[in-house]
């Protein structure tokens, strides 16, 4: 991605939106939005969102099970499947 080509003023958006939805979908590259010379937003392909949303969702899991490691807040895995199976066949 070349950040170069994809700065784009606020004025261009109005008067080219159709052809940069086309161009991020197409190329999956974001384009900054730039009003009076200051980035004020990101548009994004709805695929390339997701998988953001997705990889922060991960990296926040991860963060999460580092913490409980660090507090010592951890269970078995013999505990942990005994616990699922006895939650599975209570249902």
């Amino acid at each position: 991605m070349n950040l170069e080509t994809s700065i784009r003023p606020i004025s261009h958006v109005k008067s080219q939106a159709a052809d940069m939805l086309r161009q991020i979908n197409e190329t999956h590259n974001p384009i900054v939005i730039t009003q009076r010379g200051e980035a004020k937003g990101v548009l994004v392909d709805p695929r390339s969102y997701q998988e953001m949303v997705d990889a922060l969702g991960i990296l926040k899991l991860i963060s999460q099970s580092e913490r409980s490691i660090e507090i010592d807040d951890v269970k078995p895995h013999s505990d942990l499947m005994s616990e699922l199976r006895r939650r599975l066949n209570s249902t």
